[in-house]
């Protein structure tokens, strides 16, 4: 299995547009040691095939796919790799990519849960916007445990998992939350015995969810906060990362203690990072202690093969 990481920064990407926080002002004056990630994304494929599943399009998918020669095979006059789109949710973030792949000559394959597929059809209506281009074909995502598949990638499976979270703020159901509102997704490469989980976003752990990241190989979960009132101490909004559906990373209970509880083969790495976090200056203390507790960073263009 081979997952590429497209993209690794949490929305507005980092540096973001209209950020002067100290971590956007140093990466922009070359004084911060990080560098520039887009908005996150994957894209994963096994070992015996060019076609892959995309999880999650985000606003930068073009300039993702132009950096990826994977996802670019060159087949034809007009070619992709992507197989099918995967949603784990239905933020801006997440779905704004689907409108830039109208291009396609036929239905753009895309799997979400039925809550995800509301939202994109009314409060974002995505779906109606491309029914005047490419179109959709809408896969529902099953949310009782049963595995599914992606057309022309027969050698990976895909579990989802319902988890805490927040939907986007222009879904009908953003306060009183639905099921499928946010998902996490076991990927398995069939033969092979080896998985990845992936959840992006997670705002607490539950034992379902702790029981599916102890047994892949690697996981990719939310690194969006270093605390949970990050963005109140920097004074760029008044809610906390719990408010926005993310568990903080430090902290009683903050995800850097989950993943210690992991078994030691476990492969530990975060994604969705805020352009806030301390964690993007590879020379703070914050990311020394995650160095110290074996967890990885995701970058953009990083390839992570089981």
């Amino acid at each position: 299995m081979r997952i590429s990481i497209l993209g690794s920064a949490a929305g507005g990407g980092f540096p973001q547009w209209n950020c002067n926080c100290r971590n956007c002002a140093g990466v922009r004056g070359g004084s911060l040691s990080a560098s520039a990630r887009t908005q996150s994304s994957i894209f994963v494929r096994d070992d015996t095939g060019a076609d892959g599943i995309l999880f999650n399009a985000s606003p930068d998918i073009l300039e993702q796919i132009r950096g990826r020669a994977a996802l670019q095979p060159a087949r034809q006059v007009r070619d992709t790799a992507i197989a099918g789109v995967v949603l784990v949710d239905g933020q801006l973030d997440h779905a704004t990519g689907l409108l830039m792949l109208r291009e396609r000559g036929s239905p753009l394959p895309v799997w979400c849960t039925p809550a995800v597929a509301e939202d994109l059809g009314s409060g974002y209506p995505v779906f109606e916007v491309l029914r005047h281009y490419c179109g959709v074909e809408h896969h529902a995502i099953p949310l009782d445990g049963a595995s599914f598949e992606i057309p022309g990638v027969a050698g990976l499976s895909l579990r989802a998992l319902t988890v805490p979270g927040k939907a986007a703020p222009y879904s009908p159901h953003r306060e009183q939350g639905a099921p499928g509102d946010n998902i996490a997704l076991t990927i398995s490469e069939r033969g092979r015995r080896v998985s990845a989980f992936y959840a992006p976003g997670l705002m607490a752990i539950t034992p379902a969810i702790f029981d599916a990241m102890a047994n892949a190989d690697a996981v990719l979960v939310d690194g969006t906060f270093w605390t949970d009132d990050e963005m109140i101490a920097q004074g760029l909004s008044t809610h906390t990362a719990r408010d926005m559906g993310h568990l903080a990373l430090s902290g009683p209970g903050g995800m850097i203690e989950w993943l210690a509880r992991l078994p030691a083969h476990t492969r530990r790495y975060l994604i969705h990072i805020n352009n806030t976090n301390p964690i993007l200056d590879a020379d703070s203390p914050q990311s020394a202690s995650l160095a110290q507790a074996g967890i990885a960073l995701c970058e953009d263009g990083m390839e992570i093969v089981l």
